[in-house]
């Protein structure tokens, strides 16, 4: 036994009219409903995942807070500038830093004598 029902719809993926015969239709197609359902399995991971980013990014700041000596990379999370600036900021003299063999450090004094200025 068929359905008569016709009922316009807007597909919630693409935005289309269509005709639906049920009242449940949500997608004009096939293909609407495959993408749809990608989207939201890709959503939920997405969800998944972010609040772990968030509280290793919290944890690394942390860490950093703690430290006397700054490594290159944790100076630059910490000013939010990229290491090229750094390193040019440390060539014209305006942040102290010392080397330990291949590594370099800046003291985190120096880091705060830059906002005392």
């Amino acid at each position: 036994m068929s359905s008569n029902i016709r009922l316009p719809k807007i597909c919630q993926h693409c935005g289309q009219e269509f005709i639906a015969k049920t009242t449940v239709t949500k997608y004009c197609g096939d293909n609407c409903a495959k993408r749809a359902y990608k989207k939201r399995k890709r959503d939920e991971k997405v969800q998944k995942v972010a609040p772990l980013v968030i509280q290793k990014a919290e944890h690394n700041q942390h860490k950093v807070q703690n430290k006397d000596f700054l490594s290159i990379a944790e100076t630059c999370e910490l000013l939010g500038t990229s290491r090229m600036t750094l390193y040019r900021q440390i060539k014209n003299g305006t942040i102290n830093a010392g080397k330990i063999g291949r590594r370099t450090i800046i003291k985190r004094t120096e880091i705060e004598k830059l906002f005392q200025s």
